[in-house]
């Protein structure tokens, strides 16, 4: 059901899909067989799976009771928690995944203004509202993760009521904006790239003058450098922010904070689900920023995301490689420069499966990525780079893949 996860984004027919147990970094398959996973479910486990205390917690809420007609006082607790870190922000609402909570920004800034354009920068989702954007432009969100999604089953009236723009690409939003009235700009503060100095401030700038409101998506940025948004770290406040995947340490809760003047609005529209009011979610969340507090867990997993990266730098320049780094520095990656990368990325995945990893050409790192799990991938990894060195100096890669090779943006399955 998601899409990150299919086989054939990783080894088309011989990836191993199902899982029977997790815990640390360690993943065993239906057969039981032990994997060191590299990705970390797509990037929700920061601490690792099966972190005691925040299991420990969830269990004493269930032993407790997970529902009832009450609400539960720890979404209380956490709003208090998540604001406190913002201290820009006055309220909140929670949610429990990526997609409702951008679709919960968008409605509430669309309440808000009175408008119906978005202006976009980034991936926030699969609902109506973002894929709209295709809708005008089949290529509108081409540079934003994953080409070639399909608005098949979105209104064709939708057309129009998302504009993408580039990150770092200032003039782009500008244009936009002289364009269209708009309601909100909903943006990542970083992904492949940071913000070039002013961009951030620039785009603040912009929506101040012209009444619109400014949204950032932490749902994937959130945690991973500093404790709370990316955005700390650059000193541009937005009027809302989405907090998901590592709050709950992979239980389900994500979040929507912002400013009581734009919240506000969620009382004069209608925005509600049973089941954002079961327990687990805050709890898990309440008991993880506690572990990531006392751990610093934003700086361990900093270091070892930069060690990372030198050392795949340190491999492609032992073996006559070039390659290219990209995101935060706990959800780095590299590509290699070359007209093979998609063979080479599923040649890693391939090798360092066989190996016992999961893995290919990125990293989620969490807290269980130690100082000698790193070493033996890394280790593990230098064969492989060594397979790749030949096909650059000409043997042909096709003879080493054993299947198709990866998928590098969204295909209909037939």
């Amino acid at each position: 059901m998601l899409l990150s996860k299919r086989a054939e984004m990783f080894l088309p027919d011989r990836w191993p899909a199902y899982f029977s147990a997790s815990n640390g970094c360690q993943v065993w398959d239906l057969d039981g067989k032990k994997y060191t996973d590299m990705y970390m479910g797509v990037g929700p486990n920061l601490l690792g799976y099966g972190h005691p205390e925040v299991d420990n917690a969830v269990v004493s809420t269930v032993t407790a009771g997970n529902m009832s007609t009450l609400n539960c006082p720890e979404e209380v607790w956490l709003a208090e928690r998540l604001v406190a870190m913002h201290p820009w922000a006055d309220m909140v609402r929670f949610a429990r995944s990526g997609g409702e909570a951008n679709s919960i920004a968008i409605r509430i800034a669309r309440a808000a203004t009175g408008r119906d354009t978005v202006a976009i920068c980034g991936y926030h989702g699969w609902h109506d509202w973002y894929l709209a954007t295709n809708l005008q432009n089949d290529s509108g969100l081409e540079e934003h993760l994953l080409p070639g999604l399909e608005p098949n089953g979105v209104p064709r009236a939708l057309a129009g009521s998302v504009r993408p723009f580039s990150f770092n690409r200032l003039d782009q939003l500008e244009t936009i904006a002289d364009t269209d009235h708009l309601a909100a700009v909903k943006m990542e503060v970083q992904r492949s790239a940071p913000p070039e100095p002013g961009f951030l401030e620039g785009v603040r700038d912009l929506c101040d003058a012209r009444g619109i409101v400014l949204i950032f998506d932490e749902c994937t940025s959130g945690f991973r450098e500093t404790f709370g948004g990316l955005h700390l770290k650059y000193g541009v406040e937005p009027d809302m922010a989405m907090f998901g995947k590592a709050l709950g340490n992979g239980y389900a809760i994500t979040a929507t904070i912002g400013r009581r003047e734009v919240m506000e609005a969620a009382q004069t529209t209608f925005i509600s689900s049973t089941f954002w009011t079961e327990r687990i979610g805050p709890s898990a969340a309440l008991k993880t920023l506690e572990v990531m507090e006392r751990e610093c867990s934003w700086e361990k997993v900093t270091t070892t995301g930069l060690e990372l990266r030198r050392s795949w730098q340190r491999l492609a320049d032992r073996h006559g490689l070039n390659i290219s780094h990209n995101g935060l520095a706990a959800l780095t990656g590299f590509a290699f420069d070359s007209g093979n990368a998609l063979e080479y990325k599923t040649l890693i995945t391939q090798e360092m499966l066989k190996k016992g990893y999961l893995a290919a050409t990125s990293c989620y790192v969490s807290l269980a990525h130690t100082p000698d799990v790193i070493d033996a991938y890394l280790e593990d990894l230098d064969g492989v780079f060594s397979l790749i060195a030949q096909c650059e100096q000409g043997r042909p890669v096709e003879e080493l893949l054993e299947g198709p090779v990866c998928h590098g943006g969204f295909k209909r399955l037939n």
